[in-house]
């Protein structure tokens, strides 16, 4: 299928906290190796992970052409204000290499013992919806943002910096409702991995 961009090629990179050094050789070969995107997991309640945003930070910061972003971002635990400005400032002193991937949140439980709202599987959609048109009006240019939803609200915040380049929207999506929000409001669709979709099942979504 032709979706209208060339093919591109990733790496999919375990944030082990148990071999750090390791960790950052392995994102360094994939970009000596031409890879065009690197993805890590954002499990901030997993101990045996580092964290997914610092860590991109650094491997930005030892990288030269290759592109990184979270598979996906665990929305719970990174109000979308200060993603949007995580975000946006990776992006500034990179270049313009980040991009944005999210998620509800696959794991509630754990994020709310470590502090996130009580959310429910609905809850955490209509939450990512509202999260997705928060970051699109951080990186707008605009001047002071308002913004009244059920879960987030905005009074008069002042966004920046601003992001080197437009930054991309990728929703990780399995279900029939997640995958209908992906097809309106996010650039891309970061599909999940083959013990929660098949491959033929992952063709229809």
């Amino acid at each position: 299928m032709d979706y209208g961009h060339e093919l591109e090629f990733g790496y999919f990179l375990i944030p082990d906290a148990g071999n750090p050094r390791r960790v950052l050789e392995a994102a360094r070969l994939a970009d000596l190796l031409g890879y065009d995107v690197l993805a890590v997991q954002d499990h901030p309640y997993q101990p045996a992970h580092l964290d997914a945003l610092a860590l991109l930070g650094v491997i930005l910061g030892q990288t030269e052409q290759i592109r990184v972003f979270q598979d996906v971002g665990n929305l719970p635990l990174r109000p979308p204000a200060m993603f949007a400005k995580a975000a946006a400032t990776l992006d500034a002193l990179s270049g313009g290499r980040f991009e944005a991937g999210l998620g509800g949140g696959a794991f509630l439980r754990p994020a709310h013992a470590m502090g996130a709202p009580a959310l429910t599987a609905g809850d955490s959609l209509a939450a990512l919806e509202e999260a997705v048109a928060i970051l699109r009006a951080s990186w707008s240019g605009a001047p002071e943002l308002r913004f009244e939803g059920r879960h987030y609200r905005l009074d008069g915040a002042r966004p920046g910096p601003a992001p080197a380049h437009e930054i991309s929207i990728w929703l990780g999506a399995a279900k029939p409702r997640a995958l209908a929000l992906t097809g309106r409001v996010a650039d891309g669709w970061g599909s999940p991995l083959m013990n929660y979709m098949p491959p033929a099942a992952a063709a229809e979504a």
